[in-house]
């Protein structure tokens, strides 16, 4: 059962947000205006080149444009580095991280995020995402672990390093899995130290059956990041990519939207089709991006 966002449960949110505040934290790490592309910090998540490997996501997000990455767990690092993967409890994880680096530069794109990862209610493992994120420079870590709400609160403060909650496709016949809809995001970070927010997925929301647009203005002034999506149809779960502005999720409108809101995170482009050449879709999404306001 997929359902839309009444506008009454609408109000109710922005009502109990006003509490919230919009302001950020002044320690909050800035991304430099230097990796933004009129005006935005957009690139990719590197899991829609998830068939290759670290370094050619950096440099396939450079080729389209992109001066931003958000890495995930997992991905091989290299073809020449063996079983090498990007992963914070890699038992080689500072090589990683400097190999990692050095690629970046070299192309002239920041890693910015990290995830989906999981941070485990237990302090000892949680603190090595927030020390990886820390040594790589990043922004924010990207994660579905709301169990960890207390734990996560405290390593923001000691890290300065922003935790989002993204969503994945849910309904409510699915009552174990609550992250899904932006007013349980919103209630779960109400009250809480402001770098903790949301990572809204709009293709996420709109396979679920909710308005992007709504959504992002249930969470307004908690958007840490974004993982910015155009599908082909709404409500469907087996609905797909396409590249900005020719599907139904509604960009120009979502884009509006974070401005509106002073939002100024990262976008991750998390295209999830045509996996094995997407380059040139995830392209046309940049340029949508580079020619928006024009």
């Amino acid at each position: 059962m997929n359902i839309r966002i009444p506008v009454s449960l609408i109000c109710l949110g922005w009502s109990a947000l006003a509490l919230l505040g919009t302001s950020r934290s002044l320690a909050e790490q800035k991304i430099p205006d230097e990796f933004k592309v009129n005006g935005w910090a957009i690139g990719c998540q590197a899991y829609t080149f998830n068939r290759f490997t670290a370094f050619e996501a950096i440099e396939k997000t450079a080729q389209a444009g992109g001066k931003v990455i958000e890495f995930y767990p997992g991905q091989r690092l290299s073809k020449e580095d063996g079983d090498l993967k990007v992963d914070h409890a890699s038992p080689q994880v500072d090589t990683v991280i400097a190999k990692l680096q050095a690629k970046l530069k070299q192309h002239g794109v920041k890693a910015v995020n990290y995830g989906v990862v999981g941070i485990p209610n237990n302090e000892a493992e949680a603190r090595k995402v927030f020390e990886f994120a820390k040594k790589l420079g990043l922004r924010a870590v990207t994660t579905e672990s709301a169990e960890s709400i207390n734990l996560i609160e405290k390593l923001v403060k000691e890290y300065d390093i922003c935790v989002a909650f993204h969503n994945h496709p849910g309904s409510l016949d699915r009552p174990d899995y609550k992250v899904w809809h932006p007013l349980y995001i919103a209630g779960l970070v109400a009250g809480r130290d402001p770098r903790i927010g949301a990572c809204a997925d709009t293709g996420h929301w709109t396979r679920s059956g909710l308005k992007p647009l709504e959504a992002l203005r249930a969470l307004r002034g908690r958007v840490i990041s974004a993982h910015l999506k155009d599908l082909n149809e709404f409500g469907k779960r087996d609905a797909h990519d396409v590249p900005f502005g020719m599907g139904v999720s509604g960009i120009k409108e979502c884009l509006d939207e974070l401005k509106a809101q002073g939002f100024v995170g990262n976008i991750s482009i998390e295209y999830e089709y045509n996996w094995d050449n997407s380059l040139p879709e995830v392209t046309q999404c940049i340029e949508f991006v580079k020619n928006y306001g024009k």
